[in-house]
């Protein structure tokens, strides 16, 4: 019988173009116990987050695994350096590991930076500004992601209290959900600051719009959780001696 133990947790990447919000939906996430400041850093590799107390390290390209200061990471090997691997005890990744991608418009970071991680994520979160909503060069990089994996993103419209007129609102959601079509799981606005400064008042956190993207992004969990599992029992039933496969770290 498949059981948790031997069902790798999903792994959801935040993407998006320079400032448009990722570590900040990834610290919302987190909750009590965000990421420093030194790990939110715009020009870094992709950070990795997964539930436990264990040391940070960095993974380099050839899957070896280093120690790392995140107070000091300013003299990172950038180019050799395929992830970081940080833990945090938060609800959230004891259901999913989560991977603050850079951001897809630096002109001082390689695309390559992002592929080469980009096949451990099962769906993504990907924000854009919504005062420059979905960009082509966005749409470019979409094309890029697998379609399976595109089927169960979300696309956050970070920022909305940007835009504050609620007839502007609707346009801008009309146009991004015209522009997207089927491509994304859903499309969501969302005003993360207003997200972050609304504590236990839940009419403020609902108003933000962090309560749909919270419920949505349950269920996209708890979808890839049911395909995982399903994927798993039809290759146990297909090689009934292997071995099962080891869970996510």
């Amino acid at each position: 019988m498949t059981t948790a133990a031997n069902v790798s947790k999903p792994c959801v990447a935040l993407m998006g173009e320079f400032s448009a919000g990722k570590s900040t939906v990834a610290n919302l996430m987190l909750g009590s116990h965000p990421l420093p400041v030194q790990v939110v850093a715009t020009r870094l590799p992709p950070v990795k987050m997964s539930y436990g107390s264990g040391a940070a390290f960095r993974l380099d390209t050839d899957g070896k695994k280093h120690a790392v200061d995140l107070g000091a990471l300013e003299n990172l090997p950038f180019n050799e350096t395929l992830l970081i691997q940080v833990y945090r005890e938060e609800d959230i990744l004891a259901e999913c590991d989560l991977i603050d991608m850079p951001g897809i418009s630096d002109p001082n970071m390689y695309s390559e930076v992002w592929r080469r991680v980009l096949p451990q994520a099962d769906a993504v979160i990907w924000c854009t500004h919504a005062t420059q909503a979905w960009r082509q060069s966005e749409a470019a990089v979409w094309d890029q992601v697998p379609k399976e994996v595109r089927a169960r993103s979300l696309l956050l419209l970070t920022r909305i209290d940007k835009v504050p007129d609620p007839l502007d609102r609707d346009r801008l959601l009309r146009r991004v959900l015209h522009e997207v079509g089927s491509e994304f799981d859903d499309c969501l606005p969302i005003a993360l600051l207003a997200a972050h400064a609304a504590g236990d008042d839940l009419r403020k956190w609902k108003t933000s719009g962090a309560d749909k993207f919270a419920k949505k992004f349950a269920s996209i969990v708890t979808r890839i959780r049911k395909e995982k599992a399903a994927e798993t029992n039809s290759e146990m039933k297909a090689n009934p001696n292997a071995p099962p496969p080891e869970p996510s770290e």
